[in-house]
């Protein structure tokens, strides 16, 4: 006797199980990609709205974070004598809003020193900006 063959070649996946598979692997993803919360100091940082008037009135304390050096307004100074003319300088101005301190850091300092300077300026009573890009407009004759 000669079996019949079957030529049914096509088999359909039941529609129940791509519901299934579709909510596993969703689950898999969202407990894959569980977000670490970022740890540290927390700092307010004032947004950088700025007009040409304020600019023209105020210049705002510069404080350059070199990878060993830091610069006050210009001028070199140790980490201990940091905080004391930072205070002398903040005392002299009396709103809030004047006692921004502008912070531009080299690409090559150390995190704990970038830290520690930061941290400084806090204590002083300064509210610290980061400087990150300087705009320049040329005017070419």
């Amino acid at each position: 006797m000669r079996r019949r063959r079957n030529t049914k070649l096509l088999v359909e996946p039941p529609a129940s199980a791509t519901g299934d598979i579709a909510f596993n692997l969703i689950v898999f993803f969202l407990v894959c990609a569980a977000v670490q919360p970022d740890s540290g100091r927390p700092q307010t940082i004032p947004r950088s709205e700025e007009t040409q008037k304020e600019q023209a009135e105020e210049e705002h304390i510069n404080v350059q974070l070199k990878r060993a050096a830091v610069l006050l307004n210009g001028d070199p100074v140790s980490d201990q004598q940091l905080l004391s003319r930072l205070k002398g300088l903040l005392d002299s101005k009396p709103r809030p809003e004047d006692k921004v301190v502008v912070l531009n850091s080299d690409g090559d300092v150390e995190y704990q020193r970038w830290m520690s300077v930061t941290g400084t300026i806090e204590d002083a009573g300064g509210l610290l900006t980061i400087q990150t890009e300087e705009e320049r407009t040329i005017q070419v004759p």
